[in-house]
């Protein structure tokens, strides 16, 4: 009876059983998966960590690059407001097929502008149209270029073609209002209509984010119009 009783208390570990084959099994599987895939599973790791290293190796450069292009860049441009102009167009020349946009359009700008300077005309205006169509390019560059490209040929157009060109820009609150409206404008007097060009001179010269110099010209203008240009405090408005 006692040996009856001790094996009745003591029964096998079902569930503990379980989880040792289990866990056996599981090894088995881990064993015979790192067999077959093993190389494979490393040679993925290491290609994963290659390509890591890479993008992080090419953004590095890349940046390296971006600030070497731009003290290059910044030098001629010294060089250039100093008066030492002489190889400026030699040494922009590398520039003008940049990677980087904004170095790209300066010294493609900076280009034509010398050659407008030098009464090349005709290159100028080529160079300063090519970066106004250039679509790979941001709108401030384009937009700069357009401005520059109509006062660049300004007296050979028709007025009409330059209000057709110039007028979205003429608009209160873009950043070429004074230079974009100001052309506009005398193109509207050579269109014969005053009663255009008048409130427009005026409204240029009333913004204050448009350049002194131009609100100072666009306010004489006003007045030879008869229009009143002269901002008054909010209080005496009528």
């Amino acid at each position: 009876m006692k040996a009856e009783s001790h094996v009745a208390s003591t029964p096998p570990n079902i569930d503990a059983f379980k989880r040792e084959v289990d866990e056996e099994l599981r090894r088995e599987q881990i064993a015979s998966v790192w067999r077959r895939w093993g190389l494979w599973i490393v040679g993925a790791i290491f290609l994963g960590l290659a390509i890591f290293g890479g993008v992080l190796w090419w953004n590095i450069s890349q940046t390296k690059k971006s600030h070497a292009e731009g003290e290059a860049v910044a030098h001629v441009f010294t060089d250039m407001s100093e008066g030492r102009s002489q190889d400026a167009e030699k040494k922009l020349k590398p520039f003008t097929e940049s990677d980087i946009d904004g170095y790209r359009a300066a010294a493609k700008l900076a280009t034509a502008g010398l050659r407008q300077a030098a009464n090349d005309s005709k290159s100028a205006i080529a160079g300063y149209k090519a970066v106004a169509e250039d679509e790979s390019l941001a709108k401030p560059y384009r937009d700069l270029a357009l401005i520059r490209w109509t006062a660049a040929e300004y007296d050979s157009m028709k007025p009409q073609d330059v209000v057709t060109r110039l007028k979205p820009l003429a608009v209160k609150g873009n950043p070429w209002f004074g230079s974009a409206g100001e052309m506009v404008a005398i193109a509207y007097l050579n269109l014969n209509k005053p009663e255009l060009a008048g409130p427009l001179f005026a409204a240029i010269a009333n913004d204050e984010a448009v350049p002194e110099s131009i609100r100072r010209r666009t306010r004489q203008m006003a007045g030879l119009l008869g229009v009143d240009a002269v901002a008054q405090p909010d209080g005496e408005k009528k």
